[in-house]
């Protein structure tokens, strides 16, 4: 895995990749491994469930979504100033919240979820699992990245 990072690192360097298609490289080697983990732990990761960014102005950022992509709002947090949008299902959560043009972090949905069980697991393999305000968990991976763990 450490070959594939290093390659998608370079290519970005070089500029033949944009941040964007980094990101969503990097996610999928995420996902992938925790998948192979599974195997190992219990915890199986279906899919990738959401993106929350952060965003310097929600409603700037919220109709770039819905004109861009079509999405629409299927959820709001406003004391804590979250927009979830999608097309039946969450893709993306906007959040204002400095600092801004940041990914606050990515979720990964697991099968068969069980608070209980998937705290455990993440434990025995040495994550500190955080509550969630909203569902799941989060852990930092070993770059310092939010990863949120909830149901798939």
């Amino acid at each position: 895995m450490e070959a594939m990072i290093a390659s998608l690192v370079d290519r970005f360097e070089k500029g033949a990749l944009s941040r964007r298609e980094l990101v969503r490289g990097l996610t999928m080697l995420a996902a992938g491994g925790a998948a192979a983990d599974a195997q190992e732990n219990g915890i199986k990761a279906a899919k990738i469930d959401h993106v929350s960014i952060q965003v310097s102005d929600l409603p700037r950022s919220v109709a770039f979504y819905q004109k861009m992509f079509g999405l629409t709002i299927l959820s709001e947090d406003k004391p804590n100033e979250i927009v979830r949008l999608g097309g039946g299902k969450v893709l993306v959560s906007l959040h204002h919240k400095s600092p801004t043009g940041l990914v606050d972090h990515f979720a990964i949905g697991v099968e068969k979820f069980n608070r209980e069980s998937v705290a455990r697991e993440l434990k025995a393999h040495g994550a500190n699992p955080e509550e969630n305000l909203d569902a799941g968990f989060h852990i930092k991976d070993p770059e310092g990245i939010n990863v949120q763990i909830v149901a798939a």
